[in-house]
């Protein structure tokens, strides 16, 4: 891939292999922290048992174990309780925080911003939400099913922005906004850039007015996908938070 990048991008941009020892700019991290790996988990009234994989009858399938270690410590501060009979299942990520800490060694003066579907964390461990949020999508088809076609299909878990956002805090980072896509895209004028667009060039304006109505769609990318900002040394209030920041939320 990088070098089939690199015919298409040239020489204007730098592969790099690991983070750097000193960062000042801006990072995007756009869909890059529901790649990463999570834990499944499953709270009852016998305790937390962390899920994982074992072959029954020459089928891969679900196997559990009690949680242990810094899973255990993690889980056992979630907001989730499993009586009588109960049982809930959901993720977590020790993978994502880490990443922030990480990024919050090495930034020196600018921000990182994180576009990614997901929810705070009373949304994300609702009880309603007892399945979890672990997606399989195969040839833009998503179902719930990681044992269908391992190895060929994508498997996500949404996002704990609260997560993100306590580990950015704990890594002397500022949380500079937390916004649903489609409110942030406003404040940052998309819609400005669309009226520059006359509607009488159909072949033109109808691409852009469909790419429009799917990132900001509440039925499509509006209000699943998330903007959350992190950052350190940054005075000036970030213009796609302007009006609709959600921060207290997380």
């Amino acid at each position: 891939m990088r070098e089939r990048q690199r015919e298409r991008l040239g020489t204007r941009v730098a592969w790099l292999d690991r983070l750097p020892e000193r960062f000042r700019g801006v990072m995007l991290a756009n869909e890059v922290v529901d790649a990463m790996p999570v834990h499944a988990l499953a709270w009852s009234a016998l305790g937390i048992a962390e899920r994982g994989v074992c072959l029954r009858d020459d089928r891969l399938d679900w196997s559990e174990r009690p949680a242990t270690g810094p899973l255990l410590d993690a889980a056992q501060t979630l907001p989730i309780v499993a009586g009588e009979g109960e049982r809930y299942e959901s993720e977590l990520s020790l993978a994502a925080p880490a990443w922030v800490r990480s990024l919050g060694e090495c930034l020196e003066r600018g921000a990182i911003v994180v576009i990614d579907y997901g929810f705070p964390r009373h949304e994300y461990y609702h009880p309603q939400r007892s399945m979890g949020t672990l997606m399989c999508h195969y040839r833009h088809r998503a179902h719930g099913d990681p044992f269908h076609l391992p190895g060929l299909e994508d498997i996500t878990a949404h996002v704990d922005f609260s997560a993100l956002a306590d580990a950015a805090e704990a890594s002397g980072l500022d949380v500079l906004g937390y916004a649903d896509q489609a409110q942030f895209l406003v404040n940052c004028g998309i819609a400005e850039l669309l009226e520059a667009c006359d509607p009488s060039e159909t072949s033109r304006y109808a691409p852009l007015a469909a790419s429009a109505q799917m990132l900001l769609s509440p039925a499509e990318m509006g209000e699943l996908f998330k903007v959350l900002a992190l950052g350190r040394g940054v005075g000036e209030p970030l213009r796609g938070f302007a009006h609709g920041d959600r921060s207290h939320t997380l």
